[in-house]
């Protein structure tokens, strides 16, 4: 071999040797940060203005940014565009703290649950698998057997699909969905 080759070759073999460094997960054009709290990732998802907006109303910041672990079934601003016209707004007037801290944390679970862990419960129970939350409300985790992707019914049978499953946390994994979950009416 030329001996002036020799550098580019190793620099060829070091190159394909090194392995690619894995890409967080984007969400609302923002990169998720593993090392990063789930209020920390929130607050900078362009998709997620509404959620942190009724988070830091209801005063649960704080929470979702301790150790957790958590499981936050996150909707998207367009989520929240689907509830009836002023319900946003009504939830966040003062006089609601407590309907929008019971709705938030409906969105919770006490545990960290990535999508693969949450397919095995719904496996394990037939078809359907009982998540409770923090704020007291049982959701029910399915499969879709059409698309193949988690969702999730709350109680009054509205269903979200989960459009961006597994973003890992420092405190836990937030699961976007497309529709917000609601206690029992």
């Amino acid at each position: 071999m030329n001996s002036s080759l020799i550098p580019f070759a190793i620099a060829a073999t070091v190159a394909l040797s090194v392995p690619a460094f894995a890409q967080n997960t984007m969400v609302g054009g923002a990169e998720m940060f593993p090392d990063r709290n789930i209020v920390e990732n929130a607050v900078n998802s362009a998709d997620h203005t509404t959620l942190v907006a009724a988070v830091q109303a209801a005063g649960l910041a704080e929470t979702l940014s301790g150790p957790g672990p958590f499981t936050v079934f996150a909707p998207t601003n367009a989520a929240f565009a689907k509830l009836p016209e002023g319900a946003v707004d009504d939830l966040l007037k003062p006089e609601n703290l407590e309907m929008l801290q019971t709705v938030l944390t409906c969105h919770v679970v006490p545990t960290e649950a990535f999508s693969p862990a949450v397919g095995r419960m719904v496996q394990q129970g037939g078809g359907t698998a009982m998540l409770e939350t923090v704020g007291g409300c049982t959701l029910t985790a399915s499969i879709d057997p059409t698309t193949n992707a988690l969702q999730i019914a709350d109680e009054n049978g509205n269903v979200a699909t989960v459009n961006i499953p597994d973003v890992d946390q420092s405190n836990g994994v937030i699961h976007v969905i497309d529709t917000v979950l609601l206690p029992a009416s």
